[in-house]
């Protein structure tokens, strides 16, 4: 039985267990990192294609149950290694013993972000990242610039990963079924941060939060309190762009050139 305090919800048959494998890359024998394997449906299919299969299970229960499935039965499951806790205090690059990972995961809905944001620390070594998330937030992922579910994470998402949804899964896939639809999120890395060649991440990252602080404002009102009024306009005009321009209206390029400038 799924425990809500964790959100889980898992995958309840072949069908779509076969449709997400179907999306999943298998070039090389890669290491592979899995969040949340419950019951390790997933973790089956991903161990004949994955050198080595690291799977991170919060539930103590159910981690205890993986772990004696793979150690009586090794043969069903190649490569793969049962750690027990929670994904947000392990240090993914150990995990991985060094190399270069891909990423799947069944992800609780309302720690998403946080998940996300730990999987960027680790950028560089990370090849792609797959994620069943809710649809709602799959389509700010995914969102473009002057659309009304860019933002922040739109931002923050984009500039490690180019994240596109590559299938939508009906609450009826799951047990039990969750009140929202859900989405398969395919996020291939480098992003933009790759040609953007900015040397403060973490306080770019802080900068774009600030600029989304207030949707309704303009940008030149988010950012008051890190710089003078005459220059936000001025970094504002040598860009192009309108006084009265609001965040979600501008790209990523947009906000690395004031970022630099402002800096």
């Amino acid at each position: 039985m799924a425990r809500q305090r964790l959100g889980q919800h898992f995958l309840s048959g072949p069908g779509w267990q076969e449709k997400i494998f179907q999306t999943l890359p298998r070039a090389g024998r890669d290491v592979w990192l899995e969040i949340g394997p419950g019951h390790g449906e997933m973790t089956r299919r991903l161990a004949p294609i994955a050198g080595r299969l690291v799977a991170v299970e919060a539930d103590p229960k159910l981690a205890q149950q993986l772990q004696e499935s793979v150690r009586e039965r090794p043969q069903d499951w190649p490569g793969v290694e049962i750690v027990p806790g929670d994904v947000l205090q392990q240090d993914l690059a150990a995990l991985a013993a060094g190399d270069t990972f891909r990423v799947y995961g069944n992800l609780p809905y309302y720690i998403t972000s946080p998940i996300l944001h730990q999987l960027f620390r680790d950028a560089d070594r990370i090849s792609s990242i797959h994620i069943v998330i809710q649809l709602e937030v799959a389509a700010r992922i995914a969102a473009k610039p002057g659309g009304r579910d860019y933002g922040y994470l739109s931002a923050a998402c984009q500039f490690y990963t180019r994240p596109r949804i590559a299938l939508k899964i009906p609450p009826g896939a799951f047990r039990p079924p969750p009140k929202v639809q859900s989405a398969l999120v395919e996020m291939t890395l480098p992003g933009e941060r790759a040609a953007l060649g900015i040397a403060d991440e973490p306080k770019f990252l802080k900068f774009l939060q600030l600029c989304f602080g207030q949707k309704r404002k303009t940008l030149r009102n988010n950012l008051k309190e890190t710089a003078p009024d005459r220059k936000i306009h001025e970094v504002l005009k040598i860009n192009q762009l309108r006084p009265d321009v609001r965040a979600e209206q501008l790209s990523l390029a947009h906000f690395s050139a004031i970022f630099k400038a402002l800096s």
